[in-house]
């Protein structure tokens, strides 16, 4: 997948839970444990919002971009 999710390094960065960040932003541990886990295909613009808001962080520092390596070359 070429969208890499961050969040286990933010909540790491922030000394935070998993558990903790469900709490304060009213999501289920499981959405956010597939979510750190990238067994989701997308989020909402919403919540990507309250976890920013939460762990005081930008969307980019949650998700990366890597390119696939061109198989031709």
């Amino acid at each position: 997948m070429p969208i890499i999710v961050r969040l286990d390094r933010m909540l790491a960065d922030r000394k935070m839970t998993l558990s903790e960040l469900s709490e304060r932003v009213g999501i289920s541990l499981v959405n956010l444990s597939n979510l750190k886990t990238e067994k989701v295909k997308a989020i909402r613009f919403s919540t990507l919002e309250a976890i920013c808001e939460v762990l005081h962080c930008q969307p980019g520092d949650l998700l990366e971009f890597a390119a696939k390596e061109d198989a031709s070359s």
